[in-house]
């Protein structure tokens, strides 16, 4: 059901108000959301099967088979006969491709017949899930669990949740995969789901855990015991005690006394590259929610200046997720005295210059990031050039048009209020207003975003309208179909101007606060932000008005919407005007 969104804010009437003056951070933060991306998982199960290259395409094959499933990686290996996979997707579809290949996998990998290096249980042996853009490991979870739970039942394999989705708290792959296939069919634990022992498919183990980087710190040196030194005192098994005469401390039961490290979720070893003739702290990062990257990185440069070295730079081996990426980037901004609120791009940009990673081998954010392997290449129409956009929207084509052109002008608008936000935060004697400034330009930023996925969102809508038009009505059957499929698209074509409309209002509320506390040499470019907003507000609320026709039923909570949207737009836009124009004339 639809739902008026009401825009609750004190504004200035036009006879004025000179009480008026709420706090920037309050208004920016009723800014929200991030430019309209997708939910994305992701999934390395690994199957044992290591050398039959006919076997492991089979099973990736039943991956990419899946609409909304993207393919990363596919790294066999023939000692320990077992082929790690990495694929990325949406929610439903990651957990359908990985039940597809699982079951795939019970088909052709007898576990009876199974030996390698590795530790296995199963032909599956474990199928991990990640969160990434826009999801939890709550939500992981849950998908680790009804995917147990139907391939318990349906494919009759045993199966044993692992990390975040076992019952009962946290339980160790480790743990669960004690005594490997050999030791199945005796095993005093019953599985969480399916039968308690199959020969042919041994056991699987699926589960939930955070994003697992694998991260090298390069020294300045050759000498693998100093890096296994700095690596002992970041990682969280941490550094072997010794008596004063030198001697490694042992318990009771003989084994080595430990000094924990400074992190929890890290794993670490020195070691010495020939490639690269130097030396690397070589860390896993298991929770970079409990160990940031670029916080290791920190603690990684001052172990090695206490041990007199330098780090030169890191590098990631594989992929790394966009959250850790832009944590660091943020990290680095700030450390600079410099605004967060910045472009994506740019926030990239500082985490791989501070971080060192393109050191040894250059780091490509579009294959490197999981989420932008998974986007590939961009091939809208925000991605070409003003003037190719320009003459594509002049051509006799009925799309893009005045709905693209709102959401542009809503993109043009918070970009503005972005760069007035970022000019203030670097302007002396403004200090005071840094806070609601970076929150205007994060906030902006992500708004900027939305609108600019908006302006395809808004053609797409359109396109789908034409292709309905365009079905088969023959029988009274194409004519169901064509009527339904219309229907869902005129409502689309409706609801993606009316969300540009609401999201102006948005948009104004950030030009309010870049014209009233930004930087006075700034505060035309804050009306320029106020007037394309409104632009966008009045040309979108124009697309739902000429789409309602093509609507069926109660159009009552659309029209109240529209009409709230743009009276809110409007008046907040003379507001903001009255601001410029006074503080023009000071």
């Amino acid at each position: 059901m639809l739902h008026v969104i009401r825009h609750e804010r004190a504004r200035v009437r036009s006879e004025g108000c000179p009480g008026f003056k709420p706090e920037g951070e309050a208004v920016a933060s009723t800014v929200h959301g991030k430019g309209g991306r997708v939910k994305l998982v992701e999934c390395v199960p690994n199957f044992s099967e290591g050398r039959d290259r006919a076997v492991i395409d089979s099973i990736t094959a039943e991956i990419e088979a899946v609409d909304g499933a993207e393919l990363l990686d596919v790294d066999p290996g023939e000692a320990t006969n077992r082929t790690v996979v990495t694929f990325v997707g949406s929610p439903d579809a990651a957990e359908e491709a990985a039940f597809r290949a699982i079951a795939r996998a019970a088909e052709l990998i007898d576990m009876s017949k199974h030996s390698g290096a590795h530790p296995r249980m199963g032909a599956t042996d474990v199928c991990p899930f990640v969160p990434l853009e826009g999801t939890t490991l709550e939500d992981c979870a849950a998908i680790a669990r009804r995917l147990g739970a139907r391939v318990g039942a349906e494919l009759g394999i045993p199966i044993y949740l692992y990390e975040h989705a076992a019952r009962g708290g946290r339980r160790s792959l480790a743990e669960v995969r004690t005594g490997e296939y050999e030791g199945l069919a005796a095993r005093a634990d019953a599985p969480d789901f399916g039968p308690a022992f199959n020969g042919s498919t041994g056991a699987t183990a699926i589960g939930a855990r955070q994003f697992l980087i694998a991260y090298n710190v390069n020294l300045n040196t050759t000498d693998r015991r100093l890096a296994h030194q700095v690596a002992s005192a970041v990682r969280t098994l941490g550094t072997a005690t010794r008596d004063d005469d030198g001697k490694i401390i042992k318990d009771e039961h003989g084994k080595t006394v430990f000094a924990p490290g400074r992190f929890e979720e890290v794993k670490g070893v020195g070691w010495y590259i020939d490639e690269y003739d130097r030396a690397q702290v070589s860390l896993n990062l298991t929770d970079t929610a409990i160990a940031p990257m670029h916080e290791v990185f920190q603690a990684c440069r001052e172990e090695a200046a206490a041990r007199g070295m330098r780090v030169t730079g890191s590098e990631i081996v594989g992929l790394v997720p966009l959250e850790s990426m832009l944590a660091a980037g943020d990290h680095f901004l700030a450390s600079q005295g410099r605004s967060t609120g910045v472009p994506e791009a740019a926030r990239i940009d500082a985490a791989i210059t501070s971080l060192g990673l393109s050191e040894l081998t250059p780091f490509d954010p579009t294959t490197k990031i999981v989420e932008y392997r998974f986007r590939g290449e961009p091939d809208g129409l925000i991605d070409r050039s003003v003037r190719a956009f320009s003459d594509e929207l002049s051509t006799d084509s009925p799309a893009p048009g005045g709905g693209s052109v709102a959401a542009l002008a809503g993109a043009l608008s918070a970009s503005l209020s972005a760069m007035v936000g970022s000019l203030t935060y670097s302007k002396r004697g403004m200090e005071g207003v840094r806070p609601a400034m970076e929150a205007v330009g994060r906030d902006a930023q992500a708004l900027k975003d939305w609108f600019l996925a908006a302006v395809d969102r808004d053609t797409d809508a359109f396109n789908a309208v034409l292709a309905a038009a365009r079905m088969p009505r023959t029988t009274e059957e194409d004519l169901a179909v064509r009527d339904a499929a219309m229907a869902a698209a005129n409502l689309d074509a409706t609801l993606v101007p009316l969300t540009v409309l609401e999201r102006s209002v948005e948009a104004l509320d950030l030009a309010m606060v870049a014209a009233r506390d930004g930087n006075p040499n700034s505060v035309s470019d804050a009306g320029v932000a106020a007037a394309c907003a409104v632009a966008a507000a009045e040309g979108a609320s124009l697309n739902v008005r000429i789409n309602l026709d093509g609507l069926e039923g109660d159009t009552s909570e659309i029209v109240a919407r529209r009409e709230l949207a743009l009276a809110s737009a409007r008046e907040l836009s003379a507001t903001v005007m009255q601001v410029v124009n006074e503080r023009l004339a000071e």
